[in-house]
């Protein structure tokens, strides 16, 4: 079982929004655990887009999507969401969530290697 699936994902226009959430299950209790937000662009590396720490529910943004990203838990339903606003054409690609666990911390990481769960990916697409 995966415990990390992201959903949400699809076709948009520019200037559109989407909501992607990230479903955690296994047992897994997101009082202890940061999520983070990471994509991937055909062609380009996988790059940070935030994260969350599921104690304090602080959430940070990367540079090239603050302001228009924005990264919230719902601790009682075992889900993260990125909210998406504004999009661009260069914000299309694979999107995933990372779970790392377990995490007491106040803060949390956008590096990769600190994150043990991954999730399949949902595609966005920004395109007129």
């Amino acid at each position: 079982q995966v415990p990390v699936v992201e959903s949400g994902g699809g076709l948009v226009q520019p200037g559109g929004s989407l909501r992607l959430s990230c479903a955690v299950s296994g047992g897994f209790t997101l009082d202890y655990y940061a999520i983070g937000w990471f994509r991937q662009a055909p062609g380009k590396l996988r790059e940070g887009v935030g994260c969350i720490s599921g104690r304090s529910n602080f959430a940070h943004s990367a540079d090239s999507v603050k302001g228009r990203f924005t990264i919230s838990g719902d601790n009682a339903n075992n889900r993260v969401y990125l909210q998406m606003n504004n999009l661009k054409f260069e914000d299309t690609a694979v999107y995933y969530c990372a779970l790392r666990y377990p995490w007491y911390g106040n803060d949390c990481s956008g590096e990769e290697y600190e994150y043990t769960h991954w999730g399949q990916g949902t595609s966005v697409t920004v395109s007129s």
